[in-house]
């Protein structure tokens, strides 16, 4: 009789149990509209939740039925949350500004993730994935909002290499799987991507010489192309597969060329150098050139430019603003008319050895989605109080109306150490605030620009730069997104960080 009690209590004991692990289904509620940007997110919700030991399915609807087991996830416009959204969401979205959300525990219980657009939508579930991910469970009563700082937050690529090619000059390094055989790792593409969307960032930079001729063949200039047909066939497939995998993440793929440069088939069928700095515009380089950024855009349509208009053109005049107003703004527009693209890419222009204020006056009545792009410290990250001409200048681009980005470039003074100051990191995105006006953030890697993806330690393998310097992507991007957080919750915040990541115990350790 003992034994059978002892059976039954246990039996019973573990149905109990069985039961607490079993928790109510969610069903995760997104609008037909089909962003991308949405349904990714809510896949990385879902996937936060399943950790939970929730069973979760996403749906697509029109109507929106109140269930306190519905999260539901979009853009404050769609049609699902027409005379569906709780006035505090309304009100709370009606002020934020691009890639701002608000997530809401509403009356019935029903959670709400809400994006003033896409991305925002998309940063409210990674927000909300974070606190289930860091707190082991669902949140039951929310209410927070959230807007980044910098409008774009990009981090940088560099196609390019320390040495030059045979044959070729300066920037001057076709896409290749011989010169760059990681640009063709999908796997690695993926892992970059999913720790720029972590953090936030939504531009990635890719820097080379003349691209074009790498990943198209144009119709009037088929001898222009740089590679072989396979390889071309392998760098459309690339590229294609990049930017559709860097939108769903709201990320700008930004390819940045330097002017003027032109592939070298092309300048050995006219007789012409790849690159003359004195040589003035003709029109047979602006034609083409025109013609590739024409079907540039048309064909990568997730795609901005970024034009540095130094070093490969002769100082600075009139030849600048020609060459950006004749023939890169018209290439641009050529290719939004052939592919019935309406929303414009972000042009880019690097201040760098240009009048950039002088060429930005001449083009903005052309093109409304323009940028300027100078650097924080030169090639250095030397302080966050800049001041002297270097300032003056940055706070001109600023003043023009448009965004100016502050790009952190190779820093000649940290490599190859690992550097992660948060509080220097801080200080330096309130100054780019503050005393440059800037309102986007251009990043370079921390070190080994000109071996990426690798690292220069000598370990056994190959050490990803990435993986390496985790903690300077980490800072840069949490301080571009809001860089007035509290100095002593910061240290907190990075000792835990710092603690989770190399398995450091806190307890009894006074941070602050």
């Amino acid at each position: 009789m003992r034994s059978f009690l002892i059976f039954i209590s246990c039996y019973f004991l573990s149905i109990s149990f069985s039961n607490a692990s079993v928790r109510a289904p969610k069903t995760i509620v997104i609008s037909t509209e089909n962003h991308v940007r949405v349904r990714f997110g809510a896949e990385k919700l879902s996937k936060a939740l399943v950790k939970l030991n929730y069973s979760t399915k996403i749906e697509q609807k029109d109507k929106l039925a109140a269930n306190n087991n519905v999260i539901a996830i979009g853009v404050f416009s769609d049609k699902l949350f027409v005379n569906n959204l709780p006035a505090e969401i309304k009100n709370k979205i009606s002020t934020a500004k691009k890639e701002g959300f608000h997530i809401y525990t509403g009356k019935n219980g029903m959670l709400y993730v809400i994006g003033n657009d896409a991305s925002g939508a998309l940063y409210g579930c990674i927000e909300l994935a974070d606190q289930i991910n860091s707190t082991g469970k669902l949140p039951t009563k929310l209410a927070f909002s959230d807007q980044p700082e910098m409008v774009l937050r990009g981090t940088c690529i560099g196609l390019q290499k320390p040495d030059y090619l045979p044959g070729h000059d300066v920037y001057e390094y076709p896409y290749t799987p011989e010169t760059f055989p990681w640009l063709y790792d999908k796997a690695l593409w993926i892992k970059y991507l999913d720790m720029m969307v972590e953090n936030r960032y939504n531009s990635l930079y890719l820097w080379n010489g003349h691209p074009f001729s790498s990943l198209l063949r144009l119709k009037d200039y088929p001898y222009a192309v740089e590679v072989d047909d396979a390889t071309l066939k392998k760098n459309e497939e690339i590229f294609q597969f990049l930017t559709k995998e860097a939108d769903k993440r709201g990320i700008w793929v930004i390819q940045m060329f330097y002017n003027i440069i032109i592939p070298k088939p092309f300048a050995d069928k006219h007789g012409l150098k790849t690159q003359d700095r004195n040589r003035p515009i003709i029109p047979l380089i602006a034609d083409y050139t025109r013609k590739s950024i024409a079907s540039f855009v048309e064909k990568y349509p997730n795609v901005g430019l970024m034009v540095a208009l130094g070093e490969a053109m002769e100082g600075v005049g009139q030849d600048d603003i020609d060459w950006f107003t004749k023939t890169i703004i018209p290439g641009v527009k050529d290719g939004l008319i052939a592919a019935g693209i309406k929303e414009e890419p972000p042009i880019v222009l690097r201040a760098h050895d240009t009048d950039a204020p002088s060429v930005m006056k001449a083009a903005l009545p052309l093109y409304k989605n323009l940028y300027t792009e100078n650097k924080f410290n030169g090639e250095a990250l030397t302080t966050y109080t800049p001041r002297g001409a270097w300032a003056d200048l940055n706070r001109k681009l600023a003043a023009i109306g448009t965004i100016n980005i502050s790009n952190v470039h190779i820093l000649a003074n940290l490599e190859p150490f690992r550097y992660g100051s948060a509080d220097f990191i801080q200080k330096s995105v309130q100054a780019m605030n503050k005393i440059y006006g800037a309102k986007g953030l251009h990043l370079y890697p921390q070190a080994s620009y000109w071996d990426w993806p690798y690292a220069a330690d000598d370990v056994k393998g190959r050490l990803l730069e990435v993986d390496r310097d985790w903690i300077w992507y980490k800072e840069w991007a949490r301080y571009s997104w809001n860089s007035q957080r509290e100095r002593s919750e910061e240290i907190n915040y990075w000792a835990n960080e710092l603690a989770n990541k190399y398995g450091v115990n806190l307890t009894g350790v006074k941070l602050f």
